[in-house]
């Protein structure tokens, strides 16, 4: 990609009653752009909420994209994308982002670089603290040594971990195996070269099988600490109902990389970590495990079905 600063950027973003977040992703939206020609595209999973009336009254020129159902993450960004206008690059991003001010010309001309098709900023929270946003491969000994030691001191011993936890790297630009999704800035040459989003996924691990897909393609995912963005981020991480979602597609993406058998060692190993934050009491993981011992539930597509059957037992709600 050019670092023309006139470079045309497609920024497609996916709302599921996202009212409340959205206004504050689209104010930021013109600085974070800079000079940039850009399009705003929304694809609408369904919402229960006013999301649509949001864009159309803070965005009145964005494209709004009805999905007709809650068809998931990637099937969102893929209709975006399709509905848009032709385009350099297409910039993803969460309803809960907000861009800093440059932060898409500093990655764009990222993109300019040779071998480069993916671009991310750093990410802060809410409170300005630094998010652990870049992720080395899936390995079996990287969920091992998360599931003995945990995420954060495994990420911070050399290669160790599969979230990057340590400050060194995140000082300087660099290339990494692939990142968090909410705000990724892809060339149009290596989204036609690696396809659409992957729409099995549903929610979670989409953004690693494409960033992972990219890099066996030869792209690189450019880590970009002088483009800004700030996720103020989902529950995940405290949601039993979508928690469990996201240590399935894990499995998924492992064994859709690796085959059935050394998958099976990996299920083992999610387990045996699932299973010892589980008996501390914690729900997520006492959902997770549920999942990971149910074989229908690990066949079953992902979707909002799966989702309603991911819910906690009324005992463990009340």
């Amino acid at each position: 990609m050019s670092t023309d600063v006139r470079q045309r950027v497609l920024v497609v973003v996916v709302s599921f009653n996202s009212a409340d977040p959205l206004p504050g992703l689209i104010a930021s939206l013109p600085a974070g752009m800079g000079a940039v020609d850009w399009q705003l595209v929304v694809a609408d999973n369904a919402s229960a909420d006013d999301s649509v009336d949001v864009v159309r009254r803070h965005a009145p020129g964005a494209l709004v994209v009805p999905m007709g159902g809650n068809r998931g993450y990637a099937a969102g960004i893929n209709a975006a994308v399709a509905a848009g206008d032709p385009h350099d690059a297409v910039l993803v991003l969460n309803p809960d982002v907000r861009l800093h001010p440059g932060c898409v010309p500093t990655l764009a001309a990222a993109l300019g670089e040779p071998g480069v098709g993916i671009a991310v900023p750093r990410l802060e929270d809410g409170d300005g603290h630094r998010i652990d946003s870049m992720r080395r491969e899936p390995t079996l000994g990287r969920a091992l040594a998360d599931a003995l030691i945990g995420a954060s001191r495994a990420g911070r011993i050399g290669t160790l971990g599969e979230v990057v936890t340590a400050e060194a790297p995140y000082r300087s630009r660099c290339t990494t195996d692939w990142a968090e999704g909410s705000t990724q800035l892809v060339s149009a040459e290596c989204w036609r070269a690696c396809g659409s989003w992957d729409e099995s996924f549903f929610l979670y691990s989409e953004e690693a099988d494409f960033d992972l897909r990219a890099r066996d393609l030869g792209f690189r995912t450019a880590y970009v600490p002088t483009a800004h963005a700030t996720h103020l981020e989902g529950d995940s991480a405290g949601s039993p109902v979508l928690w469990p979602l996201l240590v399935v597609n894990r499995l998924r993406l492992y064994r859709r990389r690796r085959g059935p058998v050394p998958a099976a060692a990996y299920w083992a190993v999610l387990l045996l970590r699932e299973g010892s934050r589980a008996v501390l009491g914690r729900p997520t993981s006492q959902a997770a495990v549920r999942a990971l011992l149910d074989p229908g539930r690990l066949r079953q597509a992902a979707g909002p079905e799966w989702l309603v059957a991911a819910a906690p037992p009324v005992s463990a709600r009340a």
